[in-house]
């Protein structure tokens, strides 16, 4: 028997587990508010929700009460039992019980589906299931309601405002206090409060999803992209720049206007329709095609740092993760259909080398064919088993996540975990066959007769401002030395010193430290404890012996004492750790 099957390493019975809870808070809910009509309950990445129509407001004392009933029925070890119904008798059954949105998700079933319910007690509900044969076997003591947010039935913002309340549950205790003190820490980590704090960034009523970069903010991200270059440089990319707004007809000709038009915004220039770029893919096609290939000129990997528009609804903006105005991290790689293997081998190394750097490891999911896809199927087919081969050769392993690739092309995924555990989705490379068709790009290979190049779409970091988010939360805004806004803090203890502080800090500025002074008439306990807020990494304690003997006293964010070196020795090991993007 495989030992997995049922735990939560299976994610089969993890979802089954967490939907059977969700039928429990229903449960508990109908108990304690008859009147209450239920909607839907699914399981979800980190629980479960369910969908309410009641006139009680759930409040945190309410949820707390439900939660009870909750753990009741867990304790009444209640056998959930399935049964089917021919469509009249479950619209009367669910007519019997006054649940209209239930109603409503029968009606809208094809005729053929099978209409099935879950029992358990005196709770019946319409569900498709799987679900646990029984309630009992749920730990009471290892569930939570977490919260209550208002959703619109059916995500219709026309139709009526529900109550959904989010919950989470797991198979032993110690797992949900594990996973609670998770969240704490995440609070804690929040890159919209930490970028708050240290000025990284900042939003404005005046521009909703459009984040501001403030001096700190600009300093790190502009490292961040210096390092970007540096790697794309050696692995052979060129860099190119395409314009932010292009016709119209370009963006039916890549195909964008027929998939992803309501994602996008548009305006009119002299007359004729154009759009903001929502992707730098069609204007890279453009540069291939501004001069003639040849075999020889490929592989040609084109890198773009391009600003990108795409249209989000207001209720899914979030920080960083989620804007309107990104920079997205491209390169298209043209290249012959020999060259495909070698060349997403080639990326992936790339991903290795930057991921490390920042200390994120990754797990990879192979995206295939969506039903909304452009090009013959053969096509694709070629593409997916040649991404799986190449993946396979390097030895790494991946996941099938079954129709979810671009509409143009199958991709692989990279999803990254931080220092908490949670994943992010930043790296993708994207295998096309259809773009070059329908720009016609060409090259002349060694029989001298033309042809059509294959190519790569690839984001690295993915949105420079999202990975800014991510790697703020991996940090917890602690960022390595190499990456951090200021390196050094220079804190003169008294008047004496000043002249030697700043002496200080313009060696160290020369030779490429990011230093500030702190000439404040404060006490240095005080100035030592704002840094230490601050985030930055080292703090240089300068007093009279200090000044004397031509030394610096070190200090770390972290409170470590390092005592006093001389300034040469200092500044030597703080360029090395720099130099090396040491992680600390």
């Amino acid at each position: 028997m495989d030992e997995k099957k049922y735990t939560f390493e299976s994610r089969e019975y993890r979802d089954t587990y967490r939907h059977s809870t969700s039928h429990v808070l229903a449960q508990a809910v109908k108990r304690l508010y008859p009147e209450a009509k239920l909607a839907i309950g699914p399981a979800i990445e980190d629980g479960f929700y369910y969908d309410i129509d009641c006139d009680v407001t759930f409040t945190p004392e309410i949820l707390e009460k439900i939660e009870e009933e909750m753990r009741r029925i867990c304790k009444e070890k209640l056998p959930i039992e399935r049964f089917e119904l021919p469509r009249e008798e479950a619209l009367a059954l669910m007519r019997e019980k006054d649940e209209p949105y239930k109603v409503e998700l029968i009606e809208d079933l094809p005729e053929d589906v099978t209409i099935s319910f879950y029992r358990q007690g005196e709770f019946t509900d319409l569900c498709a299931g799987p679900h646990l044969d029984s309630t009992g076997r749920i730990k009471g003591n290892a569930l939570k309601l977490m919260n209550c947010t208002g959703a619109y039935w059916r995500g219709d913002s026309s139709r009526k405002m529900l109550q959904r309340i989010y919950g989470t549950c797991f198979m032993k205790k110690e797992e949900l206090q594990a996973y609670l003190d998770r969240l704490e820490e995440a609070k804690k980590r929040d890159h919209r409060k930490l970028g708050r704090e240290l000025g990284l960034f900042m939003m404005a009523e005046e521009g909703p999803g459009f984040p501001f970069f403030l001096p700190n903010g600009m300093v790190l991200k502009n490292t961040l992209l210096d390092y970007w270059r540096e790697v794309h440089k050696r692995y052979g990319y060129v860099e190119i720049s395409t314009p932010i707004i292009l016709n119209q007809e370009l963006w039916h000709r890549s195909g964008h206007w027929e998939h992803y038009k309501d994602n996008m915004y548009t305006t009119v220039i002299d007359g004729e329709d154009y759009a903001v770029k929502p992707m730098n893919c069609p204007g890279g096609m453009l540069v291939y095609k501004n001069e003639p290939h040849s075999y020889r000129d490929l592989p040609l990997r084109m890198a773009e740092l391009g600003i990108v528009h795409r249209h989000e609804l207001s209720g899914a903006l979030h920080g960083l993760f989620r804007v309107r105005c990104f920079t997205q991290d491209d390169a298209h790689i043209f290249m012959t259909p020999e060259q495909m293997k070698d060349e997403i081998k080639g990326v992936v190394r790339i991903f290795d080398e930057i991921y490390s750097t920042f200390a994120l490891t990754y797990k990879i999911e192979l995206s295939t064919m969506p039903e909304d896809h452009m090009g013959e199927e053969a096509d694709w087919r070629v593409a997916e088993e040649t991404l799986k081969a190449a993946i396979t050769e390097m030895g790494k392993d991946f996941a099938i996540n079954e129709g979810d690739g671009a509409f143009y092309g199958p991709k692989l995924d990279f999803h990254l975990s931080d220092s908490l555990g949670r994943t992010w989705q930043c790296g993708t490379i994207q295998l096309d066959f259809q773009m070059p068709e329908r720009f016609e790009l060409e090259y002349v290979g060694e029989d001298g007769q033309k042809h059509r190049p294959v190519m790569i779409h690839r984001a690295l970091l993915g949105s420079i401002e999202r990975f800014i988010g991510v790697i703020t939360e991996h940090f917890a805004g602690a960022f390595p030395t190499w990456l951090a806004p200021v390196q050094v803090k220079v804190m003169p203890i008294t008047d004496r010193s000043r002249d030697w502080a700043q002496k200080v800090a313009d060696e160290l500025t020369s030779a490429g430290v990011r230093v500030e002074c702190d000439f404040r008439n404060e006490k240095i306990g005080y100035k030592i404890r704002e840094a230490q807020s601050k985030k930055i990494p080292y703090m240089l304690i300068i007093g009279d012996k200090e000044a004397e003997a031509g030394s610096v006293s070190v200090r770390t964010r972290a409170g470590g004492d390092m005592g006093a070196v001389s300034l040469e020795e200092f500044r030597d090991k703080l360029l090395e750790e720099i130099r090396t993007r040491s992680l600390g």
